[in-house]
């Protein structure tokens, strides 16, 4: 290959005759060259634009991190709100099974079921086999639900104790006034109830009690619970008491030595009301007792032969 120099001070020419390594050389200067120049560029292009996509997606990553991290904060603050809200609860919950037991215990009292057969100072004996797998999945309980479903039962036990404790209160009422026995701790029946003759006339006359003998000073006792209406001296009774009953049933315990108590007073069955004496028309210590029905005189014989309920 041949290049021609043309010199244009002079007007003359070169001619220069180029070999294979010399073309491979000039080839490369006018073409390699550039090419690898526009190539070198491109690339550094290409890692600059994907230094600056990297550094895009680190911020994004990063931002969604501080955001999650954030989000994880409140989570666990909500988490600590709920366990505290759920400690009360379940506190609140021991003091209603606490009054719940001593309800249980009341009512064990009350009905005297004793020997064991009722316990409520310790937990309920259970048992049995697990069913099913022995593993218990706790991440998808909801405590707050099972909470309000104990509190539910809870309701419900207290509601059933309280309609049992009122039945046993009716019960007992009902026992309290219901008139039997006699109105002496230690005594026997020293006149009947109806024709009589009279200890001071011989007389036959109507004798409108029964006369129970005992010793000076010991109690009278109530035969059933009841409001005192009416505590004085009346002719021929001495000391006398009063009780109203309900249901149209008044009680009289005369002769006493000394009344203990007043008009209005509430009494229970078996309360002492007064001590035993000889007051009024009478021989010796004793309790002469009268029951009235509607306001006529009835025999306490059927009474005092009473059992309970």
């Amino acid at each position: 290959m041949k290049v021609i120099l043309i010199s244009g001070k002079h007007g003359g020419s070169r001619s220069i005759e180029l070999g294979r390594w010399s073309r491979a050389l000039l080839s490369f200067c006018c073409l390699g060259f550039p090419l690898g120049m526009m190539a070198i560029g491109y690339l550094a292009g290409q890692d600059s634009e994907a230094s600056a996509l990297r550094g895009a997606t680190l911020d994004t990553i990063q931002e969604g991190l501080d955001q999650q991290s954030i989000g994880l904060e409140a989570l666990q603050d909500q988490a600590e709100l709920k366990l505290q809200a759920l400690t009360i609860n379940l506190a609140e919950l021991q003091a209603r099974m606490t009054r719940l037991d001593a309800l249980g215990e009341h009512l064990t009292a009350m009905a005297d079921l004793g020997n064991g057969e009722f316990d409520f100072s310790q937990a309920p004996a259970v048992g049995g086999p697990l069913a099913g797998e022995y593993s218990v999945d706790f991440s998808s309980m909801d405590l707050a639900g099972e909470v309000d479903s104990f509190e539910a039962r809870l309701d419900d036990r207290e509601q059933q104790l309280g309609i049992l404790e009122s039945l046993f209160r009716n019960r007992k009422l009902a026992d309290e006034t219901w008139l039997s026995g006699q109105p002496v701790e230690k005594g026997w029946i020293s006149s009947a109830y109806g024709l009589r003759t009279d200890p001071f006339t011989g007389r036959r006359s109507r004798h409108n009690g029964i006369d129970f003998a005992g010793k000076e000073g010991s109690n009278v006792l109530a035969v059933a619970a009841g409001v005192v209406t009416w505590t004085g001296r009346e002719s021929g009774y001495g000391n006398m008491v009063e009780i109203s009953h309900g249901d149209g049933l008044v009680t009289r315990y005369a002769h006493n030595k000394q009344n203990l108590v007043a008009p209005g007073d509430l009494v229970r069955k078996g309360e002492p009301i007064a001590l035993i004496g000889s007051t009024g028309r009478s021989t010796g210590a004793h309790v002469h007792y009268e029951v009235y029905k509607n306001g006529r005189s009835v025999d306490p014989s059927s009474y005092v032969r009473r059992t309970h309920r």
